[in-house]
């Protein structure tokens, strides 16, 4: 079987009988760590890729895929990267937070106590006007063609995130909040995300393709609960991959063209506008507040019809 086979249209073919196995202690050792897998999809150069433990194995160069979006962070997150990011080099945040509040225990080189009051959630601290420090939301989804297959970790870019419905596209809040307002849950439906080719850098817009099947929420529901989908959503992509440290990052002050450490790094963010360059995988916009009008309410029936015109 092709490795490609997961991410095709004819889905997984292993026989019935295999689908539902779970991993036994013998595939755990020779795996090593937990055996969790670390699969994850990105979203890099606006392909998708499937990423297991650090290492791409397979593309899906089509502009949309279909998931089922199985379980998600509560919370928006954040990632700072103190270096250049380098394709291909897997390196783990020097700071993050999963509740977008205070940094996680475990960061390397925590910014500051609160968030809210760091230097590098400052605009200006990254590229241009952005901040350095990203905000993101993680996801734990489902193949549509597998659906009792593996859960991936998705983490998309604050664009994918924020903004307003415009031309029928929807980011992950605005297509959340559609569906709640009728009264379904977003883990109820089959989502196409899809690249927005009116965006330079990598931008899903999401819309409904059709409801579960009984059958199909039963499953949903129990992979939602299950310890890979926790990981998923509560794991930074570093973590994903299975890195744990802070590679040595290269720091570049854009004022003096020294080298700087992250340390310093962080001083000079504190007190100036000039910052060291950080390129991030995928960059980010800004969250922002838009005003849109409510839409009459509509049964499902309409509400499917909808869905398929957009």
């Amino acid at each position: 079987m092709s490795e490609m086979t997961l991410f095709s249209k004819g889905g997984n073919t292993l026989p019935a009988h295999l689908k539902n196995l779970q991993l036994d202690a013998t595939t755990k050792a020779l795996m090593g760590g937990n055996g969790m897998g670390g699969k994850r999809i990105s979203i890099r150069g606006n392909v998708f890729r499937m990423m297991v433990d650090g290492k791409e194995i397979a593309q899906n160069e089509d502009r949309a895929m279909n998931i089922i979006i199985a379980a998600a962070n509560a919370n928006v997150s954040r990632t700072y990267y103190a270096g250049t990011y380098q394709e291909g080099q897997a390196t783990a945040p020097s700071c993050w937070s999963n509740d977008g509040v205070t940094p996680d225990v475990k960061s390397e080189s925590p910014q500051a106590s609160k968030c809210a009051s760091c230097a590098q959630n400052i605009k200006g601290s990254g590229q241009g006007d952005s901040r350095a420090c990203r905000f993101s939301q993680r996801l734990a989804v489902l193949l549509e063609n597998d659906i009792r297959g593996d859960i991936y970790q998705l983490t998309l870019p604050a664009q994918s995130i924020f903004g307003a419905a415009e031309n029928g596209k929807m980011p992950l809040q605005s297509y959340a909040k559609f569906l709640g307002g009728h009264g379904l849950p977003v883990t109820a439906v089959v989502t196409e995300m899809r690249f927005d080719t009116a965006s330079a850098t990598p931008r899903l817009t999401f819309k409904a393709v059709r409801p579960l099947d009984e059958d199909e929420l039963t499953m949903t529901q129990e992979k939602g609960q299950s310890a890979e989908a926790k990981a998923a959503i509560a794991s930074t992509a570093a973590q994903a991959d299975g890195v744990t440290k802070v590679s040595a990052p290269t720091v570049v002050d854009t004022v003096t063209g020294v080298t700087v450490t992250p340390e310093m790094a962080h001083a000079v963010a504190s007190g100036r506008k000039e910052q060291p360059k950080v390129q991030a995988e995928e960059v980010e916009a800004e969250p922002t507040k838009r005003t849109s009008k409510k839409a009459a309410p509509k049964d499902v029936a309409d509400i499917l019809d909808d869905w398929a015109d957009v």
